[in-house]
């Protein structure tokens, strides 16, 4: 039983395209009014996901509702995500939807840890 359920999670997400999912988060997030939305594709550089998409939100309790935003998102849609961290503290939250991993992120939490950078430089060092 569990495979026939795996095999039915697998089929709907191939059903939705990455540009489609990556258009659904955005939105979602966008909705909530997250701040400073930039998508990385780091499709070269890793086989673990396809796209990052990184938002900021102005409290904890707003970068909480970000995360649930997109997660209420994809499961109407039928991708449910395969993993959510953070929810607790708020200040990173990371929802893993598969070929896109999202984070909302504190403004000074996004700063420190600068991933859009870390990826950029990443892609210079191995290209």
């Amino acid at each position: 039983m569990v495979s026939e359920k795996t095999e039915r999670d697998d089929l709907e997400r191939e059903q939705m395209s990455i540009d489609e999912l990556e258009q659904l988060a955005v939105h979602a997030l966008e909705e909530l009014k997250g701040r400073e939305i930039s998508v990385v594709d780091v499709s070269e550089m890793t086989d673990v996901t396809s796209r990052l998409i990184i938002a900021s939100g102005t409290s904890s309790r707003h970068v909480r509702s970000l995360a649930e935003s997109v997660v209420m998102e994809a499961k109407r849609v039928g991708v449910p995500p395969l993993g959510r961290e953070g929810e607790d503290s708020g200040e990173w939250v990371l929802i893993d939807l598969g070929d896109i991993v999202v984070h909302a992120m504190l403004p000074e939490t996004r700063d420190y840890y600068n991933l859009e950078q870390f990826w950029t430089d990443f892609k210079r060092e191995d290209g």
